[in-house]
Protein backbone atom coordinates (compact mmCIF):
# COMPACT_ATOMS: atom_id res chain seq x y z
CA UNK A 1 0.00 0.00 0.00
CA UNK A 2 1.18 3.24 -0.80
CA UNK A 3 1.84 6.16 1.89
CA UNK A 4 0.78 9.35 0.24
CA UNK A 5 2.32 12.64 1.40
CA UNK A 6 -0.22 15.57 1.02
CA UNK A 7 1.75 18.76 2.30
CA UNK A 8 3.65 16.92 5.05
CA UNK A 9 0.58 14.80 5.72
CA UNK A 10 1.17 11.08 5.56
CA UNK A 11 -1.86 9.27 4.38
CA UNK A 12 -1.34 5.24 4.06
CA UNK A 13 -1.96 1.64 6.23
CA UNK A 14 1.37 3.28 8.78
CA UNK A 15 -0.29 6.08 10.19
CA UNK A 16 -3.36 6.82 11.70
CA UNK A 17 -6.58 7.92 9.75
CA UNK A 18 -7.18 11.39 8.54
CA UNK A 19 -10.12 13.73 9.24
CA UNK A 20 -10.95 15.88 6.43
CA UNK A 21 -13.65 18.61 7.90
CA UNK A 22 -15.87 20.70 5.35
CA UNK A 23 -15.94 24.12 4.75
CA UNK A 24 -18.61 25.39 1.70
CA UNK A 25 -18.39 29.18 0.10
CA UNK A 26 -21.44 27.82 -1.81
CA UNK A 27 -24.96 29.51 -0.56
CA UNK A 28 -26.60 26.18 -2.09
CA UNK A 29 -24.76 22.86 0.21
CA UNK A 30 -27.54 21.30 1.91
CA UNK A 31 -25.68 21.98 5.72
CA UNK A 32 -26.16 25.22 6.15
CA UNK A 33 -23.38 24.95 9.74
CA UNK A 34 -20.50 24.53 7.38
CA UNK A 35 -21.81 27.89 4.82
CA UNK A 36 -19.96 30.80 4.75
CA UNK A 37 -18.89 33.92 2.50
CA UNK A 38 -17.26 35.94 5.14
CA UNK A 39 -13.90 35.28 4.66
CA UNK A 40 -12.98 36.00 8.48
CA UNK A 41 -16.30 34.09 9.84
CA UNK A 42 -15.41 31.26 7.67
CA UNK A 43 -11.37 31.32 9.12
CA UNK A 44 -13.00 31.57 12.42
CA UNK A 45 -15.19 28.60 11.74
CA UNK A 46 -12.19 26.19 10.23
CA UNK A 47 -9.95 26.90 13.79
CA UNK A 48 -13.09 26.34 16.51
CA UNK A 49 -14.75 23.80 14.47
CA UNK A 50 -12.56 22.39 12.32
CA UNK A 51 -8.80 22.15 13.19
CA UNK A 52 -9.37 22.73 16.90
CA UNK A 53 -11.81 19.30 16.87
CA UNK A 54 -9.14 16.94 15.36
CA UNK A 55 -9.13 18.38 11.43
CA UNK A 56 -6.28 16.88 9.50
CA UNK A 57 -7.70 18.46 5.92
CA UNK A 58 -9.83 21.10 5.18
CA UNK A 59 -12.07 20.51 1.84
CA UNK A 60 -13.38 23.86 0.73
CA UNK A 61 -16.23 23.48 -1.70
CA UNK A 62 -16.94 26.31 -3.94
CA UNK A 63 -20.66 24.66 -5.56
CA UNK A 64 -23.18 22.37 -4.13
CA UNK A 65 -22.90 19.03 -5.75
CA UNK A 66 -26.58 18.57 -5.25
CA UNK A 67 -28.23 17.32 -8.48
CA UNK A 68 -31.19 19.72 -8.25
CA UNK A 69 -29.19 23.10 -8.66
CA UNK A 70 -26.96 23.49 -11.90
CA UNK A 71 -23.23 22.88 -12.65
CA UNK A 72 -20.96 26.10 -12.08
CA UNK A 73 -19.06 26.54 -14.97
CA UNK A 74 -14.52 26.88 -14.07
CA UNK A 75 -15.54 30.65 -14.66
CA UNK A 76 -18.19 30.61 -12.11
CA UNK A 77 -15.91 28.55 -9.91
CA UNK A 78 -13.19 30.90 -10.40
CA UNK A 79 -15.31 34.04 -9.15
CA UNK A 80 -15.62 32.35 -5.95
CA UNK A 81 -12.10 30.70 -5.12
CA UNK A 82 -11.54 34.45 -4.17
CA UNK A 83 -13.10 33.70 -0.98
CA UNK A 84 -12.12 30.71 -0.45
CA UNK A 85 -7.98 31.74 -0.73
CA UNK A 86 -9.17 34.57 1.69
CA UNK A 87 -10.05 32.05 4.20
CA UNK A 88 -7.29 30.20 4.44
CA UNK A 89 -4.99 32.97 4.80
CA UNK A 90 -6.86 34.26 7.39
CA UNK A 91 -6.80 30.64 9.21
CA UNK A 92 -4.33 30.58 12.40
CA UNK A 93 -4.39 26.60 12.78
CA UNK A 94 -2.66 23.93 10.99
CA UNK A 95 -4.20 22.11 8.49
CA UNK A 96 -3.85 20.35 4.82
CA UNK A 97 -6.07 22.68 2.68
CA UNK A 98 -7.73 20.95 -0.42
CA UNK A 99 -10.15 22.40 -2.98
CA UNK A 100 -12.93 20.55 -4.24
CA UNK A 101 -13.31 21.05 -7.77
CA UNK A 102 -14.01 19.40 -11.34
CA UNK A 103 -11.74 22.07 -13.33
CA UNK A 104 -8.17 22.13 -13.71
CA UNK A 105 -8.16 25.78 -14.26
CA UNK A 106 -10.04 26.11 -10.91
CA UNK A 107 -7.24 23.71 -9.29
CA UNK A 108 -4.28 25.55 -10.51
CA UNK A 109 -5.46 28.36 -9.85
CA UNK A 110 -6.12 27.43 -6.03
CA UNK A 111 -2.68 25.63 -6.14
CA UNK A 112 -1.08 28.83 -6.68
CA UNK A 113 -2.92 30.17 -4.48
CA UNK A 114 -1.94 28.47 -1.26
CA UNK A 115 -4.20 24.94 -1.36
CA UNK A 116 -2.05 22.14 -0.72
CA UNK A 117 -4.00 19.50 -2.31
CA UNK A 118 -7.39 19.00 -5.02
CA UNK A 119 -10.82 16.37 -4.30
CA UNK A 120 -11.86 16.33 -7.89
CA UNK A 121 -15.33 15.04 -7.44
CA UNK A 122 -15.08 14.55 -11.15
CA UNK A 123 -12.68 11.64 -11.39
CA UNK A 124 -10.40 12.79 -13.98
CA UNK A 125 -13.24 13.64 -16.08
CA UNK A 126 -11.27 16.62 -16.85
CA UNK A 127 -7.94 14.95 -18.66
CA UNK A 128 -5.73 17.68 -17.27
CA UNK A 129 -6.39 17.35 -13.99
CA UNK A 130 -3.98 14.29 -13.55
CA UNK A 131 -1.46 16.86 -15.32
CA UNK A 132 -1.96 19.67 -13.17
CA UNK A 133 -1.80 17.81 -9.92
CA UNK A 134 2.06 16.35 -10.94
CA UNK A 135 3.37 19.47 -11.77
CA UNK A 136 2.55 20.85 -8.96
CA UNK A 137 3.42 17.55 -6.56
CA UNK A 138 0.08 17.73 -4.60
CA UNK A 139 -2.05 15.08 -3.44
CA UNK A 140 -5.73 14.73 -5.12
CA UNK A 141 -8.52 12.51 -3.84
CA UNK A 142 -9.95 10.90 -7.14
CA UNK A 143 -13.77 10.32 -6.92
CA UNK A 144 -15.31 7.72 -8.89
CA UNK A 145 -17.50 9.36 -11.30
CA UNK A 146 -19.11 8.93 -15.91
CA UNK A 147 -16.34 11.11 -17.65
CA UNK A 148 -18.87 13.75 -17.76
CA UNK A 149 -18.04 17.38 -15.91
CA UNK A 150 -21.86 17.93 -15.64
CA UNK A 151 -22.51 14.62 -13.54
CA UNK A 152 -20.43 13.59 -11.16
CA UNK A 153 -20.68 10.46 -8.85
CA UNK A 154 -23.61 8.60 -10.95
CA UNK A 155 -22.20 5.35 -10.94
CA UNK A 156 -24.66 2.55 -9.50
CA UNK A 157 -22.99 -0.73 -10.04
CA UNK A 158 -20.03 -1.54 -8.05
CA UNK A 159 -18.08 -2.90 -10.54
CA UNK A 160 -17.97 -0.43 -13.02
CA UNK A 161 -16.19 2.04 -10.23
CA UNK A 162 -13.52 0.08 -11.04
CA UNK A 163 -13.73 1.46 -14.42
CA UNK A 164 -14.54 4.96 -13.50
CA UNK A 165 -11.26 5.28 -11.21
CA UNK A 166 -9.36 4.22 -13.74
CA UNK A 167 -10.37 6.77 -16.26
CA UNK A 168 -7.18 8.94 -17.26
CA UNK A 169 -5.43 6.83 -14.69
CA UNK A 170 -3.76 7.69 -11.27
CA UNK A 171 -0.92 9.70 -9.72
CA UNK A 172 1.47 8.42 -7.65
CA UNK A 173 -0.44 10.75 -4.70
CA UNK A 174 -3.97 9.84 -5.93
CA UNK A 175 -6.52 8.98 -3.17
CA UNK A 176 -9.60 6.96 -4.21
CA UNK A 177 -13.02 7.73 -3.49
CA UNK A 178 -15.77 5.19 -4.04
CA UNK A 179 -17.96 7.91 -4.21
CA UNK A 180 -21.13 7.51 -1.31
CA UNK A 181 -24.67 9.28 -1.80
CA UNK A 182 -27.28 10.54 -3.95
CA UNK A 183 -25.26 12.23 -6.69
CA UNK A 184 -27.26 10.74 -9.53
CA UNK A 185 -31.02 9.17 -9.77
CA UNK A 186 -29.38 6.25 -11.03
CA UNK A 187 -27.58 5.30 -7.58
CA UNK A 188 -29.77 3.78 -4.91
CA UNK A 189 -29.65 2.86 -1.18
CA UNK A 190 -28.67 -0.38 -2.82
CA UNK A 191 -26.03 0.70 -4.22
CA UNK A 192 -24.08 2.18 -1.72
CA UNK A 193 -24.53 -0.81 1.01
CA UNK A 194 -22.71 -2.90 -1.49
CA UNK A 195 -20.66 -0.72 -1.87
CA UNK A 196 -19.61 -0.50 1.77
CA UNK A 197 -19.58 -3.99 2.03
CA UNK A 198 -17.11 -4.52 -0.64
CA UNK A 199 -15.01 -2.02 0.54
CA UNK A 200 -12.08 -3.99 0.72
CA UNK A 201 -11.89 -4.50 -2.97
CA UNK A 202 -10.72 -1.19 -3.36
CA UNK A 203 -7.24 -1.63 -1.47
CA UNK A 204 -6.14 -3.87 -4.65
CA UNK A 205 -5.45 -0.28 -6.04
CA UNK A 206 -2.95 -0.14 -3.93
CA UNK A 207 -3.61 3.37 -2.99
CA UNK A 208 -5.38 5.30 0.24
CA UNK A 209 -9.11 5.02 -0.13
CA UNK A 210 -11.35 8.62 1.11
CA UNK A 211 -14.65 7.53 2.22
CA UNK A 212 -17.14 10.54 2.45
CA UNK A 213 -20.02 9.04 4.63
CA UNK A 214 -21.01 11.23 6.72
CA UNK A 215 -25.24 11.09 7.67
CA UNK A 216 -25.86 9.42 4.25
CA UNK A 217 -29.19 7.72 3.14
CA UNK A 218 -27.57 4.27 3.22
CA UNK A 219 -27.03 4.70 7.14
CA UNK A 220 -30.04 6.48 7.86
CA UNK A 221 -32.04 3.81 6.37
CA UNK A 222 -30.75 0.82 8.65
CA UNK A 223 -32.00 2.73 11.84
CA UNK A 224 -34.85 4.77 10.18
CA UNK A 225 -33.41 8.04 11.59
CA UNK A 226 -33.61 12.05 10.17
CA UNK A 227 -29.99 13.90 8.85
CA UNK A 228 -30.29 15.46 12.42
CA UNK A 229 -30.67 12.40 14.28
CA UNK A 230 -27.83 10.56 12.28
CA UNK A 231 -24.43 10.96 14.09
CA UNK A 232 -24.75 7.42 15.78
CA UNK A 233 -24.69 5.64 12.70
CA UNK A 234 -22.34 7.53 10.96
CA UNK A 235 -19.67 7.09 13.49
CA UNK A 236 -20.43 3.24 13.72
CA UNK A 237 -19.82 3.38 9.47
CA UNK A 238 -17.27 4.97 10.21
CA UNK A 239 -15.09 2.87 12.27
CA UNK A 240 -16.26 -0.12 9.91
CA UNK A 241 -14.69 1.56 6.84
CA UNK A 242 -11.54 2.35 8.53
CA UNK A 243 -10.95 -1.32 9.63
CA UNK A 244 -11.93 -2.09 6.01
CA UNK A 245 -9.24 0.07 4.72
CA UNK A 246 -10.52 3.33 4.74
CA UNK A 247 -7.29 6.01 4.95
CA UNK A 248 -9.02 9.73 5.36
CA UNK A 249 -12.60 10.21 6.24
CA UNK A 250 -14.47 13.23 5.42
CA UNK A 251 -17.09 14.36 7.22
CA UNK A 252 -18.99 17.44 8.95
CA UNK A 253 -18.70 16.30 12.59
CA UNK A 254 -15.41 16.29 13.16
CA UNK A 255 -14.45 15.52 16.54
CA UNK A 256 -17.15 12.41 17.51
CA UNK A 257 -15.62 11.17 13.54
CA UNK A 258 -11.77 11.21 14.69
CA UNK A 259 -12.82 8.96 18.12
CA UNK A 260 -14.83 6.41 16.09
CA UNK A 261 -11.77 6.44 13.43
CA UNK A 262 -9.28 6.04 15.91
CA UNK A 263 -11.32 2.68 17.26
CA UNK A 264 -11.59 1.62 13.70
CA UNK A 265 -7.74 1.77 13.12
CA UNK A 266 -6.97 1.01 16.67
CA UNK A 267 -8.93 -2.84 16.34
CA UNK A 268 -8.01 -3.33 13.14
CA UNK A 269 -6.58 -7.13 11.88
CA UNK A 270 -3.15 -7.06 12.98
CA UNK A 271 -1.07 -7.36 9.70
CA UNK A 272 2.57 -8.13 8.58
CA UNK A 273 4.38 -5.39 7.43
CA UNK A 274 8.08 -5.52 7.60
CA UNK A 275 11.04 -4.64 5.54
CA UNK A 276 14.48 -6.44 5.32
CA UNK A 277 17.10 -4.54 3.62
CA UNK A 278 15.48 -3.52 0.36
CA UNK A 279 12.67 -6.21 0.64
CA UNK A 280 9.61 -5.07 1.22
CA UNK A 281 7.16 -7.61 2.90
CA UNK A 282 3.21 -6.95 3.12
CA UNK A 283 0.48 -9.15 4.23
CA UNK A 284 -2.63 -8.13 1.86
CA UNK A 285 -5.87 -7.28 3.49
CA UNK A 286 -8.39 -10.09 1.88
CA UNK A 287 -11.02 -12.02 3.65
CA UNK A 288 -12.93 -13.40 0.10
CA UNK A 289 -12.12 -14.47 -2.92
CA UNK A 290 -13.37 -11.52 -4.85
CA UNK A 291 -10.78 -9.43 -2.69
CA UNK A 292 -8.31 -11.36 -4.06
CA UNK A 293 -9.43 -11.42 -7.60
CA UNK A 294 -9.07 -7.84 -7.89
CA UNK A 295 -5.87 -7.71 -6.40
CA UNK A 296 -4.81 -10.28 -8.73
CA UNK A 297 -6.38 -8.17 -11.84
CA UNK A 298 -4.07 -5.26 -11.12
CA UNK A 299 -0.91 -7.54 -11.43
CA UNK A 300 -2.22 -8.21 -14.76
CA UNK A 301 -2.94 -12.69 -13.90
CA UNK A 302 -4.58 -14.73 -15.85
CA UNK A 303 -7.83 -16.93 -14.95
CA UNK A 304 -8.24 -14.76 -12.06
CA UNK A 305 -11.23 -15.87 -10.80
CA UNK A 306 -10.06 -19.69 -10.90
CA UNK A 307 -6.50 -18.83 -8.89
CA UNK A 308 -8.62 -17.00 -6.21
CA UNK A 309 -11.35 -19.93 -6.32
CA UNK A 310 -8.06 -21.84 -5.87
CA UNK A 311 -6.41 -20.13 -3.12
CA UNK A 312 -8.69 -17.93 -0.10
CA UNK A 313 -9.25 -20.72 2.66
CA UNK A 314 -13.01 -20.87 4.20
CA UNK A 315 -13.85 -21.98 7.82
CA UNK A 316 -17.25 -23.37 8.33
CA UNK A 317 -19.33 -24.83 11.51
CA UNK A 318 -22.48 -27.64 10.11
CA UNK A 319 -24.61 -28.85 13.34
CA UNK A 320 -27.45 -31.05 12.50
CA UNK A 321 -26.11 -33.95 10.37
CA UNK A 322 -27.11 -37.73 11.28
CA UNK A 323 -24.77 -40.01 11.26
CA UNK A 324 -25.05 -41.34 7.40
CA UNK A 325 -25.01 -37.52 6.33
CA UNK A 326 -21.59 -37.12 8.43
CA UNK A 327 -19.70 -39.88 7.17
CA UNK A 328 -20.96 -38.39 3.60
CA UNK A 329 -19.83 -35.86 3.75
CA UNK A 330 -16.13 -36.62 5.87
CA UNK A 331 -15.20 -39.52 2.76
CA UNK A 332 -15.95 -36.49 0.12
CA UNK A 333 -14.47 -34.49 1.47
CA UNK A 334 -10.99 -36.17 2.11
CA UNK A 335 -11.39 -36.82 -1.81
CA UNK A 336 -12.08 -33.12 -2.54
CA UNK A 337 -9.34 -31.69 -0.68
CA UNK A 338 -11.36 -30.63 2.13
CA UNK A 339 -10.64 -30.61 5.44
CA UNK A 340 -13.51 -32.33 7.81
CA UNK A 341 -13.23 -32.42 11.60
CA UNK A 342 -15.84 -33.64 13.62
CA UNK A 343 -16.80 -33.19 17.16
CA UNK A 344 -18.28 -36.01 18.89
CA UNK A 345 -20.47 -34.22 21.84
CA UNK A 346 -22.74 -33.00 19.44
CA UNK A 347 -21.88 -33.96 15.44
CA UNK A 348 -20.95 -30.66 14.45
CA UNK A 349 -18.60 -30.59 11.86
CA UNK A 350 -15.84 -28.19 10.48
CA UNK A 351 -14.77 -27.69 7.13
CA UNK A 352 -12.15 -25.90 5.43
CA UNK A 353 -11.26 -25.50 2.02
CA UNK A 354 -11.19 -23.00 -1.30
CA UNK A 355 -14.13 -22.44 -2.94
CA UNK A 356 -13.01 -25.26 -5.70
CA UNK A 357 -12.33 -27.53 -2.48
CA UNK A 358 -15.90 -27.36 -1.92
CA UNK A 359 -16.82 -26.97 -6.01
CA UNK A 360 -15.19 -30.57 -5.75
CA UNK A 361 -17.00 -31.33 -2.66
CA UNK A 362 -20.42 -31.12 -4.50
CA UNK A 363 -19.55 -32.99 -7.02
CA UNK A 364 -18.59 -35.63 -5.02
CA UNK A 365 -21.57 -35.66 -2.90
CA UNK A 366 -23.93 -35.80 -6.20
CA UNK A 367 -25.61 -38.52 -5.79
CA UNK A 368 -24.95 -39.72 -2.42
CA UNK A 369 -26.26 -37.44 -0.13
CA UNK A 370 -28.74 -34.38 -0.95
CA UNK A 371 -29.13 -32.45 2.12
CA UNK A 372 -25.45 -32.38 2.70
CA UNK A 373 -24.72 -31.48 -0.99
CA UNK A 374 -27.36 -28.84 -0.75
CA UNK A 375 -25.60 -27.45 2.05
CA UNK A 376 -22.46 -27.60 0.40
CA UNK A 377 -24.09 -25.31 -2.23
CA UNK A 378 -24.74 -22.85 -0.23
CA UNK A 379 -21.09 -22.93 1.16
CA UNK A 380 -19.27 -22.27 -2.10
CA UNK A 381 -21.89 -19.61 -2.43
CA UNK A 382 -20.96 -18.24 0.39
CA UNK A 383 -17.04 -17.78 -0.27
CA UNK A 384 -17.60 -14.73 -2.92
Amino acid sequence: MRTVDAAGLQIGDDHPPRIMGVLNVSSESPYKPSVFNSPSEAAEYVDRELIDEGADIVDVGLESANKKFEVLSAAEELERLDVALETIESVSGDAVFSIETRYHEVAEAALRGGFDMVNDICGFADPQMPDVCEAYDVAVAKMASPPDLERPGAIAAVDDIYDALELNGLTDKTIIDPAFGGWSEDKTIADDRETFERLREFRAYGQPMLVSINRKNFLRSVAGRETEAALPVSLAATAMAVERGAHVIRTHDVAETRDAALIGHEFSRRRLRETAGSVAIEELDITNDRELQRHLEQFGAAETEQLANRSVVHVFEIQGLDADSQTALTTAANDAGVECVSRPSDSAVIVVGTKSGFDRLIEALSGLSEEVSTVCEHISNACC
